[in-house]
């Protein structure tokens, strides 16, 4: 058994009795969980979390499959498993559920999750666009234009205005925030389509998720297991890996230093973690392993769950000091190298290759390395994983649908808030400027029509002129006037329709500035 303040993990030695065990203390230094598909790493991360929740931990985590979710019910004893328990030395596996709050950015099958555009930010939005750098440009020019003119960015409708506003007055910004064109602004528009097709209007909102309700406690001091159902959510990886890199942005902005504390404050596993880096800019990358280094002293452990460690660049994978290797396949030349590059990483066992005890462990078995009391790099074990208290698989729709009725944050998020935002504010920007025009055609008009009156000869006396006189010539500059005034009356009559408001951003854009 694990002695106080640490994970066991499993059993470990030549016997396998030998405790594996993950100290609390250390579990903000982050850790990998690594193997191929069918290995085990989903029960690892389950036990892990579980773990961690029973020391009053925080946990959240991705179900990619859906068979996450039996975390809330208790797990069904087996022979099989009380064996494994017995071999390891494990006395009582605890059999219990957990208290578990579903999470889902379409809000089907948990609370809703959302964040703001603004939120965001331009870099992951950007990314999560799949935009050029010339497009990421543009964006960043709308984020400073929102910064400036107090044109809060929340929703894509937010967005959508202010691109159109930057279209429409793309000459004057060019000058201020370099080359804005078209075919940019298109391209950003047609990703957007896309982005909501896929369901991203759902996620990209308010009321946007408060972090403190993912490091809830149970009144007797268990640590909540969030799990985010993430089996429709991997249709659009991009959207998937981009939402957890803004989590884990927003923990290392919003949560207060703690330096080195008992134990992690939360702990994040990020599963399928190779979605985050594959084709991913290097400026990214390079804000992974900035939050990755300096989130451990805002008390947050971070584990990556993925295939291989080679998925993971070398100055991330370098700061993780807890790792779990679950069985490496060796068919291809290309897997060999993996293979030797990953036992490489481990501190040597004189009992045993680590290179063949890696490709040759079975499922529910790893090999393992923990950060010691010193906190230096255990030396490498065979271990036997211990099996899991809750549920393993997926959990019913009904038995959800009753852990969401019964979660403390039941009804928070339900409900999308639509604010004043930029959408609106440019909305009012253009109606005014409609009106000014309108007022002032009117003006003009009555100007031009003075009185005329009626003489005897029942001809209309111009002003001026004489009854019965033989009309002038009209000049180029009258029926220019009129031609106008026609366009100003007809502009006017537009105003009220969609079009017409989107006709009027574009002619009066200057106007626009100018208030």
């Amino acid at each position: 058994m694990a002695q106080d303040g640490a994970l066991f993990i499993g059993g470990g030695g030549v016997d396998q009795t030998e405790p594996q065990e993950l100290l609390h203390r250390f579990a903000n230094r982050h850790g990998l969980i690594a193997g191929a598909t069918g290995t085990g790493k989903t029960i690892t991360m389950q036990i892990m979390a579980e773990g961690f929740a029973r020391a009053g931990v925080p946990v959240f985590l991705t179900d990619i499959k859906g068979d996450v979710g039996g975390m809330a019910m208790p797990g069904t004893p087996r022979d099989v498993l009380a064996r494994r328990a017995t071999k390891i030395g494990l006395h009582d596996i605890g059999y219990g559920p957990m208290p578990v709050t579903f999470w889902d950015l379409f809000g089907e099958f948990g609370h809703p999750v959302r964040a703001t555009i603004s939120e965001m930010g331009p870099l992951l939005l950007s990314r999560m666009l799949e935009l050029s750098d010339a497009q990421e440009g543009v964006i960043n020019a709308v984020f400073r234009l929102s910064d400036e003119n107090g044109w809060p960015i929340l929703d894509l409708k937010d967005l959508r205005a202010i691109l159109a506003f930057v279209s429409e007055n793309r000459q004057e910004l060019s000058s201020l925030y370099g080359n804005i064109t078209t075919a940019s602004v298109g391209a950003i528009q047609r990703r957007l389509l896309v982005l909501e097709n896929q369901g991203a209007a759902h996620f990209l909102g308010e009321p946007a998720l408060d972090i403190n309700d993912l490091m809830l406690r149970t009144p007797q001091g268990m640590g909540r297991v969030n799990i985010l159902y993430a089996e429709k959510l991997m249709r659009t990886p991009r959207l998937y890996a981009t939402f957890l890199l803004w989590l884990l942005s927003e923990l290392f902005e919003e949560l207060p230093e703690v330096g080195d504390t008992d134990k992690p404050k939360l702990v994040f596993f990020f599963d399928e973690a190779h979605l985050l880096f594959n084709g991913a800019p290097r400026v990214l990358i390079e804000k992974v392993e900035r939050v990755a280094r300096l989130i451990r002293s805002k008390g947050v452990g971070v584990y990556f769950s993925t295939q291989n460690p080679d998925d993971v660049p070398d100055t991330i994978l370098s700061q993780l000091g807890n790792r779990v290797q679950h069985a490496l396949r060796a068919f291809t030349a290309r897997d060999q190298q993996a293979l030797r590059r990953a036992a490489q990483t481990y501190r040597p066992n004189p009992r045993f290759s680590t290179e063949e005890a890696i490709r040759d462990v079975g499922t529910g078995e790893a090999v393992t390395s923990f950060l010691d009391a010193r906190g230096a790099p255990g030396i490498v074990e065979r271990t036997l994983i211990r099996p899991p208290g809750s549920a393993m698989g997926p959990i019913e729709g009904q038995m959800r649908a009753q852990v969401i009725a019964q979660s403390p944050l039941a009804g928070k998020y339900d409900q999308t808030i639509d604010r004043d935002s930029a959408h609106e504010m440019l909305a009012r920007r253009a109606e005014a400027a409609a009106r000014e025009a309108a007022a002032a055609d009117d003006a003009q008009g009555a100007d031009r029509e003075a009185p005329r009156e009626f003489n005897r000869a029942r001809r209309y006396q111009p002003p001026g002129g004489r009854a019965g006189s033989a009309s002038k010539p009209v000049s180029s500059r009258s029926r220019n006037d009129s031609t106008l005034d026609a366009f100003a009356k007809s502009f006017a009559r537009q105003l009220g329709t969609r079009s017409g408001q989107a006709l009027a951003r574009g002619v009066l854009g200057t106007l626009f500035r100018g208030r």
